[in-house]
């Protein structure tokens, strides 16, 4: 692992996962973990800067992802899958990494300018944002530096997140007029668009996506909710697949060109109405997600495993996050 560059990513435990995170995140993250040294972090810290006060479900979202992830592929014998809370050393590198960052540098993040203006539009007060929410940046500066990670595996929206963290990393080093930390780059990844089947945003909070870990049958329930073309009004109506606002876009990921095609023609032609193309529709998705579904399943029948993974993979992260605190301990030449 020693010669292979590091890559650091992770994802906050809200609750199970949909197909968004599996077709953007997951599937990529499966073949990273075949190139490259992998820690991937389950950041319930990262949750907390939102939902302090709602941590009722926070234990079950944590087996949640962690199961998505072993079913989706992720191999521990091949990444380090750990939880955030239990590596303190990103904690104690975050200190360190929060006394020389300019505020000025936190205020300016995507993510904080756009929770502004929510809270604008609310017309509630910013003083009201936690500590914690205001310095979230910096913690996942902390994140990525305790591994002194290469590279960050990011959409093409989320690079200023780690413009920051090269900035951090950058100022560290001029600080303490050294080259300890590696400036971790974003390793561009083309996330494919898949709307919710209500055509907005897919998420859990709308109510709108198919979980991975969905079964069968409401998968099927949930595609027959999609919205096709509006204007396509009976059966024997000629479709336009162009204005077919979240079906077609489906059948675009979940099947090959010669599939799109016959769907494509079968809709113009009014062949096939909008039911039965949302049956195929559901039985194309499960047959793809089938072999994940079984895998999830059996991990979920054997939590002790589970349970296992997750300390092991901790106690693996937290040995190569203390060999670089240490280091970035001495640069800052605090007592010993």
């Amino acid at each position: 692992m020693e010669n292979k560059k590091r890559i650091m990513s992770g994802m906050r435990p809200t609750g199970k996962l949909h197909l968004g995170h599996y077709l953007g995140v997951l599937k990529n993250w499966v073949k990273l973990q075949n190139e490259y040294d992998c820690y991937f972090s389950i950041a319930d810290w990262h949750a907390l800067t939102t939902k302090y006060n709602e941590t009722n479900s926070m234990v079950q979202n944590v087996k949640d992802v962690i199961l998505d992830w072993l079913g989706c592929g992720i191999d521990p014998d091949k990444s380090t899958v750990y939880l955030q809370s239990l590596v303190p050393q990103t904690a104690q590198l975050h200190i360190y990494l929060s006394m020389i960052t300019p505020q000025n540098w936190v205020e300016r993040d995507p993510t904080l300018k756009d929770l502004a203006k929510i809270m604008k539009d609310k017309q509630e007060n910013m003083s009201n944002l936690s500590y914690g929410l205001f310095g979230y940046p910096v913690l996942m500066t902390a994140d990525i530096l305790s591994f002194n990670a290469h590279l960050v595996p990011v959409g093409i929206d989320q690079v200023a997140h780690v413009e920051l963290s090269r900035d951090i990393a950058r100022r560290f080093n001029n600080i303490y007029n050294c080259e300890y930390f590696i400036e971790p780059e974003p390793k561009l990844t083309e996330i494919p668009l898949l709307k919710g089947l209500d055509g907005n945003k897919m998420g859990k909070s709308f109510n709108n996506d198919i979980k991975i870990s969905d079964s069968a049958e409401i998968t099927e329930k949930k595609i027959k909710t999609g919205i096709t073309d509006r204007n396509r009004i009976r059966k024997d109506d000629k479709g336009n697949p162009d204005n077919c606002e979240v079906i077609y876009d489906y059948w675009k990921i979940f099947s090959d060109d010669e599939e799109q095609k016959e769907i494509c023609e079968a809709c113009k032609c009014a062949s096939i109405g909008c039911a039965e193309c949302k049956k195929r529709l559901a039985k194309k998705i499960n047959s793809s997600l089938a072999q994940i579904r079984d895998k999830r399943l059996e991990y979920e029948k054997n939590q002790a495993l589970v349970d296992d993974i997750l300390h092991q993979g901790s106690k693996k992260a937290q040995v190569k996050a203390q060999e670089v605190l240490d280091g970035a301990v001495e640069v800052i030449k605090m007592y010993k």
